[in-house]
C-alpha cells in the first residue's frame, strides 16, 4: 500500500487546516496518510513514505525557516529520498502576498531532492486553480479553498497509486480527483 505524509509549518492554525484538508484528499484512495506538523516530523517520515505534500505558510515569498531548516537537515539522504513523489502548498496573509511563489520554492527544494513533483490543471472554483500547489489567503473557508486542497491530497494518492504500486486503472480518474 502506498504511503503519503503531508507534512506542515503552521503558525497560525491556517496552514495546519490546509494540511487537514489535503489529508482527508488522499484518504479517499487506499494508501496510509500520515499527518504531522514539522516540529513532529523526522526523517523516518520522509524516508517511510513515497508521497509528500508539503505545507508553509507565505514569508515574504517563500516556505517559512523551519520547513527550509527540516529539509536542510536531511541532506545526508539525499540518494535515499530521489523518486519518491511530491507537490507544495501554502497560505499567506492576502491575495497577491506571494504564495504561488512559496509553492515555486518548496517545488524546486523537492526537486532538489529528486522529487518527481506536479502541478494540476483542474479548477476548483471559477478563475480557482491549483497549477503550483494549493493556495489559500488565511485560513480555508470558501469551497473552492477546501476543494484545493482536497484536490491536491487526492491527486497525490493517485500518483502514488500509480508510480508506486503499479495501479493504472488510476490514470483514468485523474480528472475531477475522484474514482
Amino acid at each position: 500500500m502506498g504511503k503519503v505524509l503531508v507534512l506542515y509549518d503552521s503558525q497560525t492554525g491556517h496552514t495546519k487546516k490546509m494540511a487537514e484538508y489535503v489529508a482527508k484528499g488522499a484518504s479517499k484512495f487506499p494508501v496510509e496518510v500520515r499527518l504531522k506538523s514539522v516540529d513532529e516530523a523526522t526523517k523516518e517520515d520522509v524516508l517511510w513514505c513515497d508521497g509528500v505534500a508539503v505545507g508553509s505558510p507565505t514569508h515574504l515569498g517563500v516556505m517559512s525557516w523551519k520547513m527550509k531548516k527540516f529539509w536542510d537537515d536531511l541532506v545526508d539522504h539525499w540518494g535515499e529520498i530521489d523518486g519518491k513523489i511530491g507537490c507544495a502548498f501554502s497560505s499567506s496573509g492576502g491575495w497577491g502576498g506571494g504564495n504561488e511563489v512559496a509553492c515555486m520554492s518548496i517545488l524546486t527544494m523537492l526537486m532538489n531532492y529528486g522529487f518527481l513533483v506536479f502541478g494540476i490543471t483542474d479548477y476548483t472554483g471559477d478563475k480557482f486553480t491549483l497549477h503550483y500547489g494549493a493556495v489559500c489567503a488565511g485560513e480555508p473557508r470558501e469551497e473552492q479553498e477546501i476543494k484545493a486542497c482536497e484536490r491536491l491530497g487526492e491527486r497525490l494518492a493517485q500518483w502514488v497509486l500509480i508510480y508506486v504500486d503499479g495501479r493504472k486503472e488510476y490514470l483514468e480518474n485523474l480528472k475531477g480527483g475522484s474514482q
